[in-house]
């Protein structure tokens, strides 16, 4: 049985549906209190268990006049279609959204979820690249 969305104008609704219900899962087993990359390993393994298609610690360059300045790391690109990006925090700052809107630009995918493991649960954000989701 085919599970009912509860809406239908988000980008990727099912695959997304899927990825946060693997952070929750994670966070269940898991629970609170483990180091950012404990999270990432747990959840690259949902990701697998699960047949994705994945890349992990995904390299982006930072490029300023055509010279690369600074690299970044996002953590996931799930199905060439969603970056996500795991933190440990109690909420998001606004380094983490522009950072992940920064992803969104460069890999020219149009949707990111923003993950938090925090000490009551899971919270995330859907982040969506504006310039390529109008295109869809």
């Amino acid at each position: 049985m085919k599970p009912i969305l509860r809406r239908d104008d988000l980008v990727y609704p099912e695959l997304s549906y899927k990825l946060i219900g693997y952070a929750y899962e994670v966070f269940d087993e898991l629970g609170p209190g483990h180091s950012e990359k404990t999270y990432q390993k747990a959840f690259a393994i949902m990701l697998r268990k699960n047949n994705h298609q994945f890349s992990e610690q995904v390299y982006y360059p930072i490029r300023f006049k055509d010279e690369i300045i600074s690299k970044a790391f996002l953590d996931f690109s799930v199905d060439e279609k969603v970056i996500i990006e795991l933190k440990k925090d109690e909420r998001f700052s606004k380094t983490n959204i522009e950072q992940v809107l920064d992803y969104l630009k460069r890999s020219n995918l149009k949707l990111a979820l923003l993950i938090n493991f925090g000490k009551d649960g899971v919270i995330f954000k859907r982040i969506v690249n504006v310039s390529t989701a109008a295109t869809s």
